[in-house]
């Protein structure tokens, strides 16, 4: 290991003591939440100036295994500031139910290691240890109110279907190291172009190819690979939902950039009908589901399904040819991020006395009990429902305008895909709005007086709320980033 290698790694490596500090100032101060929340929340900001400063300059370190470039950085600011949000929110909704801060904080920090190593892989053994150290602690965290049956259900299905898929994606893998001799990833997109440049694909390349597009799609609830994100949606914590609905999602879409778009680039001509079909089913069932939801919770759950099959556009016009889709997804990863959070950062609010459902009677009359946090969760369904002029409604734009142009170009099935995604938004706006109406013009179930809400909690919901207006107002800083990131590999 030289010295330009620790350079390189610092900030994953902060990260990593980051999560231990967490741990020890724990053990240090049992039941005193406020010196874990402090040091996690004071070494993200570390690890996030460390990301921006070290990731200004392309590097690799031990042997290439490990990358940074613009993408990197850019998904790794991402996945501090998910993080972060769901540590400012957590403490109200973990406090009145006196569940630790000290534990929740690590177990999610080093969640957040495992994302940023997806994002720096160069090599599929470290793709795959990058995942599993993501993809771990979300089990743990399913399951975090472990007195609470739903809690514990939800955990269960999500543990056991996520196995399976890890090992269904391991099995992909071994086929293309197999067949190429090799995992490095560019290495492996070298093999593979040589591979297919006489013909198509293999028996045992076509088998490899399945088994790990199903694997990614479990870990992006895509359909029909789904089943474990409603009732584990459901059952968790709060905080944890809001965690759960973005950090792996886009840690997962970090995966399928460095091994669909890097390793497996030559072979897009033929994941790009498996990708419109997952995209097109995904939208659709994910919408259709979402309209007969009455709990929120679960609605948000088909919902975030939905938003995995809006992503797959950009990834589908990508393979099409279209770098502008590459941006689009990862503009859309960092929209849907702001507000997905902002809105279960509203039900943490609102769930702060325990026993508090998050079915639609609770938002009931919300607009006359709580009009600011009424306001705000309108603002964030308005965004996610794809409204103008908030992020919701350009990051939809980006990825379908980038699916039209590459059906002018001459692949006719993206504009089908465009005009699905299309319909799709039109209808999610039924379920979005209906909350709306329960908050406004529906009278409350019950008097109850609202519980006075921490400056912590205000805080996320601050950040989030500016976040979800700055990058519909002012898409052009984003818009620079992002296409510096999806250059680094397009």
């Amino acid at each position: 290991m030289t010295f330009q290698d620790l350079v390189t790694i610092a900030p994953f490596a902060a990260a990593v003591l980051v999560a231990a500090g967490v741990i020890a100032v724990d053990i240090a101060a049992p039941g005193r939440r406020g010196p874990a929340l402090f040091v996690a929340l004071g070494g993200l900001t570390i690890v996030g100036a460390l990301t921006i400063v070290t990731g200004s300059t392309p590097a690799a370190a031990f042997g290439g295994t490990y990358r940074v470039d613009e993408l990197t950085t850019f998904l790794d600011v991402i996945f501090v500031g998910i993080v972060a949000i769901t540590l400012l929110v957590a403490p109200d909704y973990l406090g009145s139910r006196r569940l630790p801060m000290g534990e929740f904080a690590a177990v999610l920090i080093f969640a957040m290691t495992g994302a940023m190593l997806i994002a720096a892989s160069a090599d599929l053994l470290v793709l795959f240890i990058g995942l599993e150290l993501m993809v771990l602690p979300g089990y743990l965290l399913a399951a975090y109110h472990k007195s609470d049956g739903y809690s514990t259900e939800g955990a269960i299905k999500y543990f056991l279907l996520g196995s399976f898929s890890s090992a269904i994606f391991l099995f992909g893998l071994t086929f293309v190291w197999g067949l190429t001799g090799t995992t490095r990833i560019a290495e492996v997109a070298a093999s593979l172009a040589a591979m297919t440049s006489g013909g198509g694909l293999s028996a045992g390349l076509a088998l490899g190819l399945a088994f790990m597009t199903t694997g990614v799609a479990f870990k992006i609830a895509a359909v029909p690979f789904h089943y474990w994100t409603p009732d584990a949606y459901q059952g968790s914590p709060t905080p944890v939902t809001g965690y759960l609905s973005v950090g792996p999602k886009v840690g997962a879409f970090a995966l399928i950039l460095r091994l669909f778009v890097e390793a497996l680039g030559p072979l897009k001509a033929d994941w790009l009908p498996v990708i419109v079909v997952l995209a097109i089913l995904t939208m659709t069932l994910g919408n259709l589901v979402a309209l007969t939801q009455t709990n929120v919770k679960r609605m948000l759950a088909y919902s975030s399904i939905a938003h995995t099959g809006y992503m797959l556009v950009g990834l589908a016009a990508f393979a099409a040819g279209r770098l502008e889709g590459l941006e689009g997804l990862l503009y859309y990863g960092a929209a849907y991020s702001a507000m997905n959070l902002g809105a279960f950062a509203v039900i943490s609010a609102l769930q702060k006395r325990p026993g508090v459902t998050s079915n639609l009677d609770t938002f009931a009359g919300l607009g006359r009990r709580e009009p600011i946090l009424a306001i705000l969760m309108t603002l964030f369904l308005l965004s996610l429902t794809g409204i103008p002029p908030t992020a919701g409604f350009f990051a939809k734009a980006y990825v379908i305008l980038a699916a039209v142009q590459a059906s002018q170009a001459g692949t006719g099935v993206l504009g089908v895909l465009a005009v699905v995604a299309v319909l799709n938004a039109a209808a999610a706006a039924f379920y979005y709005l209906r909350v709306v109406v329960y908050m406004f013009m529906r009278d409350p179930a019950s008097e109850q007086p609202a519980l006075p809400h921490g400056r912590l909690l205000w805080t996320g919901l601050v950040i989030t709320t500016i976040l979800t207006i700055a990058f519909g107002l002012f898409p052009g800083p984003l818009l620079d980033i992002v296409g510096a990131a999806a250059r680094a590999i397009g």
